[in-house]
């Protein structure tokens, strides 16, 4: 029988972004020697991918909250170990969004969400309109797991071609995707400068969200911490007193915010309706490779891409 449910893909743009721009197997430069990697392989990617799962509904998230976003006033150390892009990057970021478009699928970004928020947004509002809308996040992006909600959402890593359930979830990390924000919020996360607890690592974290349903239940019951059967025990309970307001704020950050209701955020208005993908406008996609300067090998390659999705 085929499934008739609503199947809706958001697409995390900086992990595929950055993977072409960093990647020894993409390689591309303007007619001027100007790097063009990062935003050749998005485009392909994107291309690729429409073709591969013939999506009715999709949108692509960006990134471009980084040092302005509402975590960083929360706490000026998220994510400072990452750098501004240089000019040249700054200018594919630019095409990479503008790009979206052109191919005729929605993309949002924000100067104060992440691209992990806008996504989870949407999930929430498609879920909200149909409760059977199943959701495909494509990422790689562990943290992404706290949006997946019924058996049938997944977090699909497609450059891995690897796709993760709840229960694959469960399964890797021994939590409910649902208490992974609690999970990051005592173990932390060194990729965003997410400190956690300190002495709390994944076993230890593991433990106490199998025991208790949250972090609220695991500070409601800190007297019986020390008799959870897990080494350390004992010295657990303290660190979690000692450093109550430091897992409050981990937890924070890593918590992906699902109910946007900002009327200046396009992302926040958005409906099911609005994410309906429409066919590549061919004219505004040779106007855009000119504009950047494609050269014409990669031009045609990617002419030829757009080309075989209207002749489906």
């Amino acid at each position: 029988m085929v499934n008739e449910n609503p199947q809706v893909y958001l697409v995390d743009a900086s992990i595929y972004i950055f993977q072409a721009h960093f990647s020894p197997f993409v390689e591309c430069y303007d007619e001027h020697g100007e790097e063009l990697s990062a935003l050749y392989g998005f485009t392909q990617f994107l291309l690729q991918f429409v073709r591969r799962t013939k999506p009715k509904y999709l949108a692509v998230a960006h990134d471009e909250s980084l040092f302005c976003g509402f975590r960083h006033e929360l706490c000026p150390e998220y994510k400072s170990n990452r750098e501004l892009p240089d000019e040249n990057l700054e200018m594919q970021l630019k095409g990479c969004g503008e790009i979206c478009s052109i191919l005729g699928l929605s993309s949002f970004a924000s100067k104060v969400y992440e691209a992990d928020d806008i996504i989870g947004t949407l999930a929430q509002s498609t879920r909200e309109a149909d409760p059977s809308t199943q959701v495909t996040i494509v990422s790689k992006d562990k943290d992404l797991a706290q949006i997946l909600a019924s058996e049938h959402d997944c977090l699909w890593d497609y450059s891995g071609n690897k796709r993760r359930y709840v229960g694959d979830i469960v399964d890797e990390f021994g939590v409910h995707p649902r208490q992974f924000p609690d999970y990051l919020g005592l173990i932390g996360d060194s990729v965003d400068c997410i400190s956690g607890v300190p002495g709390v690592g994944p076993v230890k974290a593991k433990a106490l969200l199998q025991e208790y349903r949250d972090m609220d239940e695991i500070y409601a019951n800190l007297e019986k911490i020390p008799e959870l059967g897990v080494r350390g025990a004992k010295g657990l309970a303290q660190a979690l007193a000692d450093n109550r307001a430091l897992a409050a704020l981990s937890k924070e950050l890593a918590t992906i915010v699902c109910q946007i209701t900002d009327s200046e955020e396009q992302f926040a208005q958005a409906s099911t309706c609005h994410l309906q993908l429409g066919e590549p406008d061919k004219d505004s996609l040779v106007d855009f490779l000119s504009q950047y300067r494609f050269r014409e090998s990669d031009r045609k390659r990617l002419l030829n891409l757009a080309n075989s999705l209207t002749s489906q």
